[in-house]
């Protein structure tokens, strides 16, 4: 399942224009992402928490050459999923 069957589901569930379905999945999408470049958690009931992690550098091999690469210390998006959506996935 991709963006647009999302925006297909919203829209048979919502009705209206298929345009105004795409936005919505988008503006969902959008805020889920400016929340998170904030450093905010995202908490959806049901289905689960989207949080940002700070990764410490490291070094890392190159599979190719065998040269050591420095990797910088970044922040990553994760995701815990909700109770709910681990028991429906069983």
């Amino acid at each position: 399942m991709n963006k647009q069957d999302i925006a297909e589901k919203v829209h048979g569930v919502l009705g209206g224009t298929k345009a105004d379905a795409e936005r919505a999945v988008e503006a969902m999408i959008d805020s889920i992402v400016s929340s998170l470049k904030k450093g905010d958690d995202v908490s959806i009931a049901g289905l689960g928490i989207f949080k940002t992690k700070m990764r410490a550098a490291r070094t890392a091999r190159n599979p190719r050459t065998g040269a050591t690469v420095q990797v910088p210390a970044m922040t990553v998006p994760k995701f815990q999923a909700a109770k709910a959506l681990k028991e429906a996935v069983k």
